[in-house]
């Protein structure tokens, strides 16, 4: 055995046990005499102290990173020594021989706690020694308990994981597919799969009723914080099951992974509809731990004589304490919410006179008395406070102050707890375009409301038009979502008229689930949620890079591998490729 234990876990009542540790050197102080190790192995860190008398005098040369095996006796620290950060720090190991199983060069950067100040290119080009970071360690040790969590959960609710192909059809999913040229047929190509979508729909008709998996994902878009070219997907599809039935199932698992990482349970997930999120919050996706929600101002000034409120939606919010916000800064966002599609933004300082709220801005000279006591009222406005106030088509409104609401006011992730919530009934569409045709909020087989269907009718309005489709969101991110599947043809076939997509464009486009629902498809719904999204929420990280072992950069390279990189001419011909500038024309 090369070890008898693990080094960080080590306590008081361990002092007098002889034992065998193997580890990296976290840290050493040198002092000409005795030396003091840190040694780190994947369960934390203990304190190593070595006496070149006992041995060697090599032990003067050791350096950081370098990998030794320790036999020694525990002992407890002398009095004054003990080391409350640590929850080694009441003990040492006193070494009584000492083995170099391996060397290390100066590693580039410290291996300290947080590597927040140390370039993200140069962590990632060094990955497997920035792995050896605590919180690296134990960010994917939580990741760990979720899957673990995940499966257990969904065993235990009667479902069968079953692994679908990572070789498919290209098929529309809203982003772009990753290809791969196929050796053996020429010129023809696989996608990798944006999601399992069509495959668990055909293992509902394959009569499994309760699949699932923790799958790979992958798509061509633009990166983000919270966004990676490849994904993990908890996925889950169910027949005979409606939404509520989709939602509990969901919310049993979720709550059984966040039990597993904080060892408590969740209480029951809230619920709010796609029209209330966005009213209120501004988003579809709302971060509900904290107030500043948007307020509808249109009875204020209704009668208006200020033609910059004479809008089809005026909404304001309420920022609290910060009214003293300096000239630049009220310039600031001012140009925000400009960027983001307003005309203007009015801002108004909340001052105190004689006791009483007034309203401090160029504007204020053109509202009436009763307008600015009512505005007051209706923000909850405060001395102290600043408003802002967009007026203009209300989805505008909504966006705009939905989003300097989270500029102004989100905490830190790990701040206020978990706040998990189903957002419902969405539209099904989100727009006409300008052929007249709705756009498709979700994937064309999205069922609709029942009580909806009327509206699909020709000269119903269809931007009214509910769907049963549902999302999961989690301190103002989306986890994930899902919907109640169509299954009957009738209404496809409506639903694809509607979009103008003929019978021969359907067939070529999702031909074999159309085949195979011709032969007795159940009805099913369905659910897809990011592990790593979850699982930084759980981490407390802002970055799902943090929570994934090997990530690319926000650029999509991965500076550990090279990738992407060029091929092998060679390759190449065997595949029948060959590489051209861009905008040159194919050879004919």
């Amino acid at each position: 055995m090369m070890r008898t234990g693990n080094a960080g876990t080590l306590r008081g009542e361990d002092a007098g046990a002889a034992v065998m540790l193997a580890g990296w050197v976290a840290a050493r102080r040198d002092h000409g005499g005795v030396v003091f190790f840190d040694l780190r192995d994947g369960s934390g860190i203990v304190q190593v102290v070595a006496d070149p008398e006992v041995v060697g005098e090599a032990v003067h040369r050791i350096g950081r990173e370098w990998v030794l095996r320790i036999e020694g006796s525990v002992r407890a620290r002398p009095d004054g020594t003990v080391n409350p950060e640590l929850p080694t720090g009441e003990v040492e190991v006193a070494a009584a021989a000492l083995e170099v199983l391996n060397e290390s060069e100066p590693p580039p950067f410290p291996l300290t706690e947080r590597g927040d100040d140390v370039d993200e290119v140069l962590r990632l080009r060094h990955r497997y020694l920035d792995l050896r970071r605590p919180s690296m360690q134990a960010n994917l040790r939580v990741r760990a308990a979720v899957n673990q969590a995940l499966r257990r959960s969904m065993s235990e609710q009667d479902f069968v994981e079953v692994e679908t192909p990572m070789l498919i059809a290209s098929t529309p999913e809203g982003a772009r597919d990753f290809v791969v040229p196929s050796r053996l047929s020429p010129g023809e190509f696989y996608a990798l799969p944006q999601s399992p979508q069509l495959f668990k729909q055909l293992l509902m008709v394959g009569g499994l009723e309760r699949y699932f998996q923790i799958a790979r994902c992958l798509r061509d878009e633009d990166l983000r914080a919270d966004r990676q070219f490849e994904f993990m997907q908890y996925d889950a599809e169910m027949s005979f099951a409606d939404a509520e039935d989709v939602m509990a199932v969901v919310g049993e698992a979720v709550g059984a992974a966040i039990e597993a990482v904080t060892g408590a349970r969740p209480g029951p997930v809230s619920r709010m509809t796609w029209h209330e999120a966005m009213e209120r919050f501004g988003s579809d996706k709302p971060d509900v731990r904290f107030g500043m929600e948007l307020v509808d101002l249109g009875e204020v000034f209704a009668q208006t004589g200020f033609r910059a409120f004479q809008a089809p939606a005026v909404k304001g919010i309420c920022v609290p304490g910060e009214g003293e916000a300096s000239r630049s800064t009220v310039d600031a966002l001012v140009e925000r919410a400009k960027s983001l599609g307003a005309a203007g933004l009015v801002w108004m300082r909340v001052r105190e006179v004689e006791g009483t709220p007034v309203l401090e801005s160029p504007v204020v000279k053109f509202l009436s008395e009763a307008e600015q006591t009512a505005l007051i009222a209706a923000l909850g406005a405060a001395p102290g406070d600043l408003v802002l106030i967009v007026a203009g088509e209300r989805r505008v409104a909504n966006h705009v102050l939905g989003v300097l609401r989270l500029d102004l006011g989100r905490p830190p992730v790990n701040e206020g707890g978990l706040q998990l919530l189903w957002v419902v009934d969405f539209p099904l569409f989100e727009a006409i375009a300008p052929d007249g045709r709705p756009v498709p909020a979700h994937h064309p087989f999205t069922m609709p409301h029942p009580d909806d269907l009327a509206m699909l009718d020709e000269g119903g309005d269809l931007l009214a038009v509910r769907s049963q489709a549902y999302d999961l969101v989690c301190n103002g991110w989306e986890l994930g979502s899902g919907s109640v599947r169509i299954h009957a043809p009738a209404l496809q076939q409506r639903i694809f008229a509607l979009l103008g997509i003929g019978a021969e464009e359907a067939q070529a486009r999702f031909g074999f689930l159309l085949d195979a629902f011709r032969f007795g498809a159940p009805p099913h719904a369905g659910f897809a949620f990011g592990i790593d999204r979850l699982v930084a929420l759980l981490a407390g990280e802002e970055n799902i890079r943090e929570v994934i072992a090997f990530p690319k950069t926000q650029s999509g390279a991965d500076p550990l591998t090279g990738a992407p990189g060029p091929i092998d001419p060679g390759q190449l011909a065997e595949l029948g490729l060959a590489i051209r500038a861009r905008g040159t024309p194919p050879r004919r």
